[in-house]
């Protein structure tokens, strides 16, 4: 095996070991461990990911881009700690290691055969990292660009817009695709990026989770308003909640944050049944809106096992060749944000709704009226300072000004866009590593923006 070290001169002051510690003292050592999954799994899935798809991607550069501008406080403890890349003799990537404390195994995130990565438990030191998911091949259509519909001097302020501060003064801008026709209009990449690079698409995933309900719903496999099967018998209350409860944020449970953060799942190596099947109920389902992770993760783990064996070829016949969804360690998807995915392949998916479910060759793989269900305000709506709506796994741009009224929106941390305008015939994908706490990226104003320049 083929091992690369970096060490740091933090590597001298790891943290000290727990015995008889503080909570205070606790918190930090908690926190440099998930610091140290996160090192481990941001390098590993980059690196795999991107070489799957024939690309490649550094670790400078991941620390450039996907490693700078992380979440408080592990921002202040991710760029110190030593890490280890290991790779099999044959060259490909086995696993990443960071070192974080002078008593406890590093964290480790294992590279699999067919894609992506998981994150060892804390604490654990081997593991039989052979997951394996069944590979499919699928032919898919090449992109058709049109780069002549838009005037050069109008492409050039678009990219310098979006390059630049005019949408954010320190958003991070890493791709930018707009799709008119089922033509690229304009495409455009930051170095160290490209179509076949994959990024994380944080909760972009919710949506892609969403269509691979759908493709399962098409089948037959599964009852949008059936009960998820969440609870511990027939007389739990929770028994209540459904798939369609669960893809409009409205189950109904408690999590602890907004949001519901899942660092555990994500970067602690705690599996999804561990931490997203189990929280309490504290209103009626259907009743309320709670943006939460585990709901998105408990309407995959809903699906019939073989719809959930059948993800990687799913996302094949969804036309995302390069995308990847990663598991937990134990081989639970953890589609509520752990997907890897290229511009190009999300804006297929947008394509995809464009036309309602039905792909280029005219295979309907979706239900018919499927992207009017996800796009409607059907359940319970968020409220707040945005304005955005919520449909089923899809956000709403339907009370934005400017923007038509059947405008849906995936959206995900760090600024990750899937823009869909029916009307138009329009889908606008941008990509980011926007710094967390910043001003963010406008997209309300960049699909302004794009519209008005279609106009033109």
């Amino acid at each position: 095996m083929i091992r690369t070290t970096i060490l740091t001169a933090a590597a001298l002051s790891l943290a000290v070991p727990a015995a008889a510690q503080s909570q205070a003292e606790l918190d930090v050592r908690y926190d440099r461990a998930l610091a140290a999954g996160y090192k481990a799994m941001f390098l590993c899935s980059a690196i795999a990911n991107a070489e799957r798809n024939g690309a490649t991607r550094t670790p400078e550069s991941v620390m450039e881009w996907e490693l700078t501008g992380i979440q408080s406080p592990l921002n202040e403890i991710v760029r110190e700690l030593p890490y280890e890349i290991n790779r099999h003799e044959g060259g490909s990537l086995n696993s990443v290691s960071v070192t974080w404390a002078e008593d406890m195994p590093p964290r480790t995130a294992d590279s699999h055969v067919t894609g992506g990565c998981s994150i060892r438990p804390i604490g654990m030191e081997e593991r039989d990292a052979s997951i394996r998911v069944a590979a499919y091949e699928r032919e898919i259509p090449a992109w058709s660009v049109n780069d002549n519909a838009l005037d050069v001097s109008l492409q050039s302020e678009i990219q310098n817009n979006v390059f630049g501060e005019v949408y954010g003064s320190d958003a991070r801008t890493t791709a930018f695709l707009i799709l008119h026709g089922n033509q690229i209009l304009l495409e455009r990449y930051a170095p160290d990026f490209g179509p076949a690079v994959p990024q994380r698409t944080w909760s972009v995933a919710k949506s892609i989770a969403a269509t691979v309900v759908g493709v399962a719903a098409h089948r037959g496999n599964t009852d949008m308003s059936a009960s998820a099967g969440i609870g511990f018998g027939e007389d739990d209350p929770r028994r209540a909640i459904t798939i369609d409860h669960l893809l409009r944020m409205a189950s109904g449970r408690y999590s602890d944050t907004p949001g519901n953060r899942t660092d555990p799942i994500y970067f602690g190596g705690a599996t999804v049944d561990e931490r997203a099947a189990n929280w309490p109920l504290v209103a009626t389902p259907g009743s309320q809106f709670r943006y939460a992770n585990n709901d998105t993760l408990m309407a995959i783990a809903a699906l019939d096992e073989t719809s959930r064996n059948r993800i990687p070829a799913t996302l094949l016949w969804l036309n995302m060749p390069h995308t990847v969804a990663e598991t937990d360690w134990r081989g639970n998807y953890i589609l509520s944000s752990q997907v890897w995915s290229t511009a190009r392949d999300l804006a297929r998916l947008g394509q995809l709704h464009l036309d309602d479910g039905v792909l280029p060759d005219g295979t309907r793989i979706l239900p018919e009226g499927w992207v009017e269900y996800v796009s409607s305000p059907a359940g319970p709506q968020p409220g707040g300072s945005r304005g955005w709506g919520y449909g089923a796994g899809w956000w709403l741009l339907n009370q934005s000004e400017g923007i038509p009224a059947d405008t849906f929106m995936a959206a995900g941390n760090r600024g990750q866009y899937i823009v869909v305008v029916p009307s138009r015939d329009i889908v606008i994908v941008r990509r980011g590593e926007d710094p967390a706490g910043g001003s963010g990226f406008d997209i309300e104003a960049f699909t302004r923006d794009v519209l008005a320049a279609l106009d033109e």
